[in-house]
């Protein structure tokens, strides 16, 4: 399938690997939007309108991402920044194939061609992927005695009251290597195997994505944010220890403070949104286990108001607050200065 997809420019393949909890609520095993048939690419600044306009454009499937970015036209900050990547700050595409694989069916919706057109083609491209060997050598952006300075200067803002939470990052990168998106992400995927898993390609740029966060979920009126807050290893080795360390995980006040400040956070965005009274914790804590790690993640859900649309809904929620800390405002003005290289995709959403 994959194979079949890559001779298209823009392609998004979401697969959730058979995660059938509660924490997943899929109803399909995958997802695979292919072609372009018409797309919106928009620096952060002005881009929501025009992706309002689109999005009135074209009632059917649309695809694709916001960047991490997109926080400075939400929230009137700036990024300064290098950016290595360059992935647009807002991508979308109406697909010209869409390919839905569920528990008893595969549907193929087209634009352009009928259905047995597909079908047969991906049935003629149906070869293995090609795994190949390749050395990297990964650098990273800090030092480690640089990465500690950063975290005691962090410690010293939390201290102070500038803020609770704070999420860090770093890019780790090879910028002199060559592979194959498709084998890699392949390899990612049976190593580990997560209910948000993305191939996604704009033009010459791939994003390989192994994630066990939502974002948002609507269906109807409904909307749902599962932030992923607190972990811990597994120990597959040993099956008594592997449920210790999921108990650890449930226990441990570190990791449950971690999570309940993100709650809250996401609860304060979607009241910004939900009728009165109706946003809840589905579930608080909730221990979800996953091929390398156990994770604590909790479900918030609110009922939209009337006139509400997903601008609406992304101008209220982006970005998501474990990926930022809280507040969200200062700690994204501390992400930026303290981080050497713009987020881009990374932190942003990929989805439809």
């Amino acid at each position: 399938m994959l194979n079949w997809a890559n001779q298209f420019n823009i392609f998004c393949f979401l697969d959730n690997h058979s995660y059938q909890n509660k924490y997943a609520f899929s109803n399909a095993e995958w997802l695979l939007a292919a072609g372009s048939y018409h797309q919106i690419e928009a620096p952060a600044g002005h881009s929501l309108p025009l992706l309002d306009t689109f999005l009135k454009q074209h009632s059917d499937w649309i695809f694709g991402h916001f960047g991490y970015e997109l926080k400075n036209e939400i929230e009137s900050l700036n990024s300064l920044n290098e950016d290595n990547i360059q992935f647009p700050d807002l991508f979308f595409f109406v697909p010209e194939v869409v390919i839905r694989l569920s528990a008893y069916e595969l549907s193929i919706g087209t634009i352009n061609n009928e259905p047995r057109y597909y079908y047969q083609q991906i049935i003629t491209s149906s070869v293995f992927i090609k795994h190949q060997k390749v050395s990297a050598k990964i650098k990273n952006r800090f030092t480690q005695e640089e990465y500690i300075q950063v975290i005691h200067r962090l410690q010293r803002h939390i201290s102070a009251g500038d803020c609770y939470e704070i999420n860090f990052c770093q890019e780790f990168y090879d910028s002199d290597i060559i592979i194959d998106p498709l084998s890699v992400f392949w390899s990612l995927s049976k190593t580990s195997p997560n209910p948000f898993a993305a191939l996604y390609r704009v033009n010459d740029k791939f994003l390989l994505c192994a994630s066990p966060e939502r974002y948002l979920r609507r269906i109807g009126k409904n909307i749902y944010a599962q932030p992923v807050k607190g972990t811990w290893k597994r120990d597959l080795m040993d099956d008594q220890e592997d449920a210790a360390n999921k108990q650890r995980l449930q226990k441990n006040a570190k990791e449950r403070s971690e999570n309940v400040m993100i709650v809250d956070l996401v609860r304060n965005d979607l009241s910004k949104i939900c009728r009165q009274g109706t946003v809840e914790v589905e579930e608080l804590f909730g221990v979800y286990s996953f091929p390398q790690v156990h994770q604590l993640i909790s479900t918030v859900k609110g009922i939209l108001r009337d006139k509400v649309d997903e601008i609406d809904i992304i101008r209220a929620t982006f970005p998501m607050g474990s990926m930022t800390g809280a507040p969200k405002f200062r700690v994204m003005e501390l992400i930026e200065r303290y981080e050497r290289t713009r987020r881009g995709i990374f932190s942003g959403a990929v989805g439809y």
